[in-house]
């Protein structure tokens, strides 16, 4: 913004600091020079800073959209029909959700850890899923399980089969 004025007054040093080095003659004519050149100079660099003024003062700001301001629309009842002042208002209850049954969610009671020489097996037992949940037909049969342990034989679906197949604890 002040870049040229600086340049301006830079340039007007530099102008004066020559003519000091010069050595004086009794003549006027380099005075009346001189002096000229300084004018000039202080003219320019005015017309700079009166432009930089029109500038700024000619910046009009954004404008600011509001949003429409207009009334609510009103309630005009029909003719002869005369309005009520405490209208009764209707609150209709929400209805019940159906309940949704998960078809995935394994009973929690029949998840069951068994020691074995080959390690530590967690399935879901055969026999308590038959007890407690109704869709053991639909489950997946290569997740079917038969193990021995120093109880005896067990028989029940392994948990990470059956949670890669998409089934999952019930919680609660």
């Amino acid at each position: 913004m002040y870049r040229r004025f600086i340049a301006t007054i830079a340039a007007a040093s530099i102008a004066i600091t020559a003519i000091g080095a010069i050595p004086a003659h009794a003549g006027d004519r380099d005075t009346v020079r001189a002096l000229a050149a300084i004018l000039g100079v202080a003219v320019v660099g005015k017309i700079i800073h009166d432009n930089n003024k029109k500038k700024r003062a000619n910046h009009q700001p954004a404008p600011v959209y509001d949003h429409p301001r207009s009334a609510p629309p009103r309630y005009h009842p029909p003719r002869g029909v005369q309005p009520h002042h405490n209208p009764p208002r209707y609150h209709p209850q929400p209805r019940p959700l159906p309940r949704h049954v998960n078809n995935k969610l394994l009973p929690k009671q029949c998840f069951q850890s068994f020691d074995t020489r080959r390690g530590t097996i967690r399935m879901f037992g055969e026999r308590c899923l038959q007890r407690n949940f109704r869709h053991v037909k639909s489950l997946p049969q290569n997740c079917h399980y038969k193990f021995g342990t120093p109880n005896g034989l067990r028989s029940g679906f392994e948990a990470r089969c059956l949670r890669d197949a998409g089934y999952r604890l019930a919680r609660g």
